[in-house]
């Protein structure tokens, strides 16, 4: 699929909560669950996300051209909000992500739901995982 097939599934999961904002934080941190288990060897420092409020673990690997994700959090609300990042740009292509618009964040009016502090930790992961794609990319055509 697609980041925007993706993202267009995401908008459709959401509109079915309406706006139930205590529905819509639950199903977020339910999300969390759906991450595959971090390794504990990558819980060190160099891999926690700068700028966020909890505290946020990502690595990335490329394989066969695609970045593939892997994170975790030591909250339940983080944790939902970086499978939903994951869901949408794991397994794409680097160029694929670095141009992503990500517009489903505001389509599902996270701004509302999360506040402003964990809409700059949302920023901040956006970033790093793009960085990542970045690195990779750079890595591909060197």
């Amino acid at each position: 699929m697609s980041i925007q097939e993706i993202q267009e599934e995401i908008v459709s999961e959401f509109e079915v909560l309406g706006d139930d904002r205590e529905s819509t934080i639950f199903y977020i941190m339910e999300l969390g669950g759906s991450l595959d288990a971090f390794p504990e060897s990558e819980r060190k420092e160099e891999n926690i996300i700068k700028g966020c409020q909890s505290k946020v673990w990502l690595i990335a690997d490329e394989v066969d051209g695609k970045v593939h994700y892997q994170a975790d959090s030591n909250t339940d609300i983080t944790k939902g909000l970086i499978s939903l990042l994951i869901r949408v740009l794991d397994k794409q292509k680097p160029e694929a992500i670095l141009n992503a618009n990500l517009d489903f964040i505001d389509r599902i009016g996270m701004g509302n739901i999360i506040g402003s502090q964990r809409s700059n930790g949302l920023a901040s992961m956006i970033k790093q995982m793009k960085l990542y794609a970045l690195a990779f990319q750079s890595k591909q055509n060197a």
